[in-house]
C-alpha cells in the first residue's frame, strides 16, 4: 500500500510540473504534455486553444407547436424546465413529439439574439432507435418556419441554418454554428415518436468584461446602448466578424464601427489586431482589401482609431511597411486636379450604391482622411518622407470640392474630412427628413458629422428613432441595413406574421441582404454605443 501510495505521488508531481496555466485575461486553458503522435508536431503547426465559452441557455417560451389530426405535442413546457445536463434511463415529464402521418414540430424562443447551435437531449424514441430531426434555426419567426430556397431568399448561405440530424435513443447530440434566436423542430421519421429531455442553445462567445458602460435618465438610450455593445461582443469570434449568420466575414471598412465600439465597451481585445492583420496579410500591396478600395482606405483608419485608443506602439510598428507602401499605392491614385481616380469597386455602402456622384464625394472624402491619418501615423513611426507626401496630397485634394448628390452618407464623410462646412451641410443634407436615408453603417458617421454641426439634439432623436424602431420591432441586436418605410404595418420578428401584415424580415431588404438572408446581427450598425459615451457621456480620446 506504501508502495502505491508512493507512486501515486510521483505521478501527481510530474503531472503538475508539467502545467502550465495561461496567463492571458481571457483564456483558463491548462496545457500539459500531450501522448505521442501529436507531442511530436511542431508547434507552430498545432491548432490553436478555443479563447470563447461555451454556456447552455434555455428557452424562454413555446412560439408554436403543430396541432391538428396526424400530429401530437404532448408537453412543450416541459422545455422550459430547468433540468440536469445528464440523460437517464427514467423519463420523467418529457416533451414528446409524436408523427402520425404528418410531422410533428415545435418553435423554440431562446429570448436574444445567440451564437453557437443547439442540444438535444432524448430519452426514448419509437423501438429505441435513432430518429431524424429536421432542425431550423431563425434570426426571427418568419425565418424559422421558412423553406429553403423557396419563398423570401430562405438561404443556407456561411451557415447551415436548415438540415436534418440524427438523434440517439437515451443519448445528447448538438447541431448548429450560426445566428439565432429561435429555433424549429420537426420529427422527419413517419410512424415514430421522441421523447425529449431538454432542448438547450449551445452559446459560444468571449467571456469578457464590459469595462466601458452608460446609463442616463433616457431608458430608451440606454437599451439602445446596450444593444450596440451586444450585438459586437456576437460578433467578436476568432475575428471581428460582421455577422453571426451571414457575413461570417472580416469586412476591413464594417470593421471600423465595430472597432470604435470596443474601444468604447471592450478596451484592448485580440480579435481587432488578429482581424486586420489578416487583412493585411491576405492582400498583397497592389489589391484592393475585400476586393474594394475603400476597404483599404479603411485600413488605415482602423489602423489610426486602435493606436488612439490603445497607443500600442509595438503594434504600430509592425504595420511601418504595408502601411507606408499602401498610402504610396493610394497617391498614385489622385489626378493632377486633386480628384480620386481609385479603381477597383467603388463602394460605400450598399443604401447609396446607385448614388455615382455621391459614391465619388464620400470617396474623395475618405482619401483625404487617409491621408491626414496616415501622415499622423507616419509621424509617430519617424516615417518623415511619407509624411510629407500624404499631408501634400490631402493639400491638393482638399481644394476638390464634389457634390455630395443629396446623400446623407456622403455628406457625413465630407464634413469629417474637413471638405464641407459642417452647419451648412447639416441643414442642407443632414438633418432633413430625420432618420429618414440613413443606413446601419454610415448611420454612425451621419451623427458624428451633425455633431460636430453642434445638432446634438437631432442626433439623439434621430438614435430613438431609427435604431429604437428596431428594439420595438422585437430586436435584440441591431441589423444590417434598416428602413423606416418598412415599419409600416409590419409585425415584429418574434411573433407569426399575422395576415394583413407585412413581415418585417422576409419581405424587406435589398441588394444581397434581401428577405432572410437578411442579416439581423450586424456589428457594423453599433454606432450609437460609441457615439452615446463620447458625446452624451464625454469621453473621447484627445491623443495617445
Amino acid at each position: 500500500m506504501r508502495y502505491f501510495i508512493g507512486v501515486l505521488l510521483i505521478g501527481i508531481i510530474v503531472f503538475l510540473s508539467g502545467c502550465v496555466v495561461d496567463g492571458d485575461a481571457e483564456s483558463r486553458t491548462v496545457a500539459v504534455d500531450l501522448p505521442r503522435p501529436v507531442s511530436d508536431l511542431d508547434m507552430s503547426k498545432r491548432a490553436k486553444f478555443d479563447r470563447r465559452v461555451r454556456q447552455y441557455i434555455l428557452p424562454k417560451r413555446i412560439v408554436w407547436k403543430s396541432q391538428g389530426e396526424g400530429v401530437e405535442v404532448d408537453n412543450a413546457a416541459g422545455l422550459l424546465l430547468n433540468r440536469s445536463g445528464q440523460v437517464t434511463l427514467d423519463s420523467h415529464n418529457p416533451c414528446v413529439l409524436r408523427n402520425k402521418g404528418k410531422r410533428a414540430g415545435v418553435v423554440l424562443d431562446f429570448g436574444r439574439e445567440l451564437h453557437g447551435g443547439v442540444q438535444f437531449m432524448v430519452w426514448h424514441t419509437k423501438n429505441n432507435k435513432q430518429v431524424r430531426l429536421r432542425v431550423r434555426f431563425g434570426e426571427s419567426v418568419s425565418e424559422v418556419n421558412s423553406n429553403l430556397h423557396k419563398a423570401k431568399n430562405a438561404t443556407n448561405d456561411h451557415a447551415i441554418r436548415d438540415t436534418e440530424v440524427l438523434a440517439p435513443w437515451l443519448g445528447t447530440t448538438e447541431i448548429g454554428n450560426t445566428g439565432f434566436r429561435f429555433v424549429r423542430v420537426d420529427l422527419v421519421d413517419e410512424d415514430s415518436y421522441v421523447e425529449f429531455k431538454s432542448i438547450r442553445a449551445v452559446f459560444i462567445y468571449r467571456d469578457i468584461e464590459y469595462k466601458g458602460s452608460f446609463e442616463c435618465n433616457d431608458e430608451r438610450l440606454n437599451r439602445i446602448w446596450e444593444t450596440g455593445a451586444y450585438t459586437v461582443h456576437l460578433n467578436m469570434q476568432d475575428f471581428v466578424w460582421d455577422g453571426i449568420k451571414r457575413d461570417r466575414l472580416v469586412w476591413v471598412g464594417d470593421l471600423h464601427p465595430e472597432i470604435m465600439t470596443i474601444n468604447t465597451v471592450f478596451g484592448y481585445n485580440q480579435t481587432v489586431p488578429a482581424s486586420l492583420d489578416l487583412a493585411r496579410d491576405e492582400t498583397p500591396l497592389g489589391k484592393w482589401m475585400n476586393g474594394l478600395s475603400s476597404y483599404s482606405i479603411w485600413w488605415i483608419l482602423n489602423q489610426h482609431s486602435w493606436y488612439m485608443y490603445q497607443g500600442d506602439r509595438k503594434y504600430l510598428e509592425q504595420q511601418r511597411v504595408y502601411l507606408v507602401g499602401l498610402l504610396e499605392q493610394l497617391i498614385a491614385k489622385i489626378a493632377l486636379d486633386g480628384s480620386e481616380k481609385l479603381d477597383g469597386v467603388r463602394f460605400l455602402d450598399w443604401p447609396s450604391n446607385a448614388n455615382k456622384p455621391a459614391i465619388h464625394a464620400g470617396l474623395q472624402a475618405l482619401m483625404i482622411m487617409a491621408m491626414q491619418t496616415g501622415a499622423e501615423l507616419c509621424g509617430y513611426l519617424g516615417e518623415n518622407e511619407m509624411k510629407t507626401k500624404a499631408l501634400e496630397a490631402a493639400k491638393r485634394m482638399i481644394d476638390c470640392v464634389p457634390d455630395p448628390n443629396n446623400s446623407k452618407q456622403a455628406a457625413a464623410m465630407m464634413v469629417l474630412a474637413g471638405l464641407a462646412d459642417a452647419e451648412s451641410m447639416n441643414k442642407k443634407v443632414l438633418a432633413v427628413d430625420g432618420a429618414k436615408r440613413m443606413s446601419t453603417f454610415y448611420g454612425y458617421y451621419v451623427l458624428q458629422a451633425r455633431a460636430k454641426a453642434g445638432d446634438y439634439q437631432g442626433c439623439l432623436d434621430v438614435i430613438r428613432r431609427y435604431w429604437g424602431a428596431m428594439l420595438d420591432l422585437g430586436a435584440t441586436t441591431f441589423w444590417e441595413d434598416f428602413d423606416l418605410d418598412w415599419t409600416h404595418n409590419a409585425a415584429g420578428i418574434d411573433e407569426i406574421v399575422p395576415a394583413g401584415k407585412k413581415d418585417i424580415h422576409g419581405d424587406f431588404g435589398n441588394y444581397c441582404y434581401k428577405g432572410f438572408r437578411h442579416s439581423l446581427c450586424h456589428g457594423w450598425a453599433s454606432g450609437p454605443t460609441a457615439w452615446l459615451s463620447e458625446h452624451v457621456l464625454g469621453i473621447k480620446v484627445i491623443e495617445h
